[in-house]
């Protein structure tokens, strides 16, 4: 996510069936083990409880939801710019993680018209943003299940939020741009809103004819126009967190390829931006190939992005498809979206108050960037930095991210600042170490800052308890020690 503006410094009918796959009991409550029925599928109404209605989250109590972990959404959509009416079918795998007498999806707006479970027709009610589904029989802790919901109406995004303004599922006049940091994606599909609950995605999205639907991930086939209409299937073959999901669509130019590294390109912008297509399809591809040599492979199997003429006010990075909404990302820009395929994406926050570990991590990227490619120090940017900083950067300290100010310029820069103080502290060979080990081993899953912090003095074999506590959790400003 890279904001603009003042706070920029240098983010009808719908079919969904669920099959839900085994995650950590931190998904939820879990109950005793049940003693499985014949076949071991189904459990006993007594071993069975309610799925928790959020994923444990503090901050954001009834984002996600507990007692199952998704591993796959394949939804099968259509969409009518004209009338703003969203219609499909959807199937996606995973397991129970405790034994269900119900559950709950995240699902915003919408006419539920029916639900079933593995087929069998399952009773549901909504609360708010809950959809709490009650299958005809209880589901056994383990056993995989499918979940279709049909639902039908207009998308309605989240509006005046205090961190993003508008997200989630927005309407255009050609099509729809759709950035959903941090709980949007409720507002297209039902699903398990939260980070911590990674899935695989297919995407079939039929539009009218000469409308492009960009997903993310690859093509699994050129799309296909029939009747006045075309459908457009991606796929997404790496787990990726809902916020990141997409299927903006509209009217593009589009430009295809490969990065100098071999990484397949896929780079496409709005008319209105037709001038900064190879801009960004070049910069897109130069910053994947470096950051590939600084923060070890890249994790996905395409790059790219795309420019829309919404005027979002923030480029967020969704994965494999960085969005840029209504302006010309420059370089840095380009620079910290693509980052954060390792930082936020295949690397994702367990709880949203890390957030640092994806914005911090992107921000200094810029830093390394602008080192690498105008011969600018990134110390020479941290000593600027330093000394302009204000008192509300030393005020919000960036290791607790808060629900209503998430996109804090705090959780950027001095999340950043507090990466080159490491690197200072333990040299260049370890920090860089560091952070090849930390996506290595935290690829296409999830991590908190207590485990970066941890990592850290491992690989460095220094304590760094004090640095990380002035620099990430004091309300203060952190003095320099030379």
């Amino acid at each position: 996510m890279q904001l603009r503006g003042p706070r920029r410094v240098t983010a009808v009918l719908s079919t969904v069936m669920i099959t839900l796959t085994a995650c950590s009991a931190s998904n939820g409550a879990t109950a005793p083990t049940p003693a499985p029925l014949a076949g071991g599928v189904r459990a006993t109404v007594a071993a069975a409880l309610p799925g928790a209605a959020g994923i444990g989250d503090p901050d954001f109590p009834e984002d996600g939801n507990g007692g199952y972990d998704v591993g796959h959404y394949a939804l099968k959509l259509a969409y009518d710019p004209p009338t703003k009416n969203l219609s499909g079918t959807a199937s996606v795998r995973a397991t129970a993680t405790q034994g269900l007498s119900r559950f709950d999806l995240d699902l915003h707006g919408y006419t539920v018209h029916r639900v079933s479970v593995d087929d069998k027709p399952a009773s549901f009610t909504r609360r708010g943003d809950e959809l709490v589904v009650s299958p005809a029989s209880p589901i056994a802790k383990g056993a995989a299940f499918k979940v279709a919901v049909e639902y039908a109406g207009r998308p309605d995004p989240v509006r005046e939020s205090p961190n993003l303004g508008t997200y989630g599922f927005i309407p255009t006049a050609d099509g729809a741009f759709v950035t959903s940091e941090p709980n949007g994606s409720k507002t297209w599909f039902p699903c398990n809103d939260h980070p911590a609950d990674k899935a695989t995605f297919d995407f079939d999205v039929t539009v009218p004819a000469g409308t492009t639907v960009i997903a993310n991930g690859e093509m699994r086939a050129a799309p296909a126009t029939s009747g006045g209409t075309t459908t457009f299937a991606w796929r997404e073959s790496n787990p990726m967190a809902t916020y990141l999901a997409t299927i903006t669509m509209g009217r593009f130019d589009v430009r295809t390829g490969k990065t100098r590294g071999g990484i397949p390109m896929y780079a496409a912008t709005d008319p209105a931006f037709r001038r900064k297509l190879d801009f960004l399809y070049d910069t897109s591809a130069r910053t994947t190939d470096y950051w590939a040599t600084v923060f070890g492979p890249y994790p996905f199997k395409s790059t790219g992005g795309v420019i829309d003429d919404f005027s979002s006010g923030y480029a967020l990075e969704n994965q494999t498809k960085p969005m840029y909404g209504g302006f010309e990302p420059d370089a840095n820009i380009i620079a910290h979206e693509i980052a954060h395929q390792w930082f936020g994406n295949s690397v994702s926050i367990t709880r949203w108050k890390d957030l640092w570990l994806n914005e911090g991590f992107a921000t200094y990227a810029e830093w390394l960037w602008t080192e690498h490619d105008k011969g600018v120090p990134a110390q020479k940017t941290f000593e600027d930095m330093y000394a302009v900083a204000r008192a509300p950067l030393w005020e919000y300290p960036p290791g607790v991210a808060r629900r209503q100010d998430l996109f804090n310029v705090s959780v950027y820069t001095r999340g950043a600042m507090t990466l080159h103080v490491l690197r200072r502290r333990i040299g260049d060979e370890a920090f860089f170490r560091l952070l090849r080990t930390w996506t290595d081993r935290h690829k296409y899953g999830n991590a908190t800052t207590g485990q970066f912090i941890e990592l850290a003095e491992k690989v460095s074999g220094k304590p760094l308890g004090d640095l990380f506590d002035a620099w990430l959790f004091k309300a203060r400003r952190p003095t320099i020690l030379r």
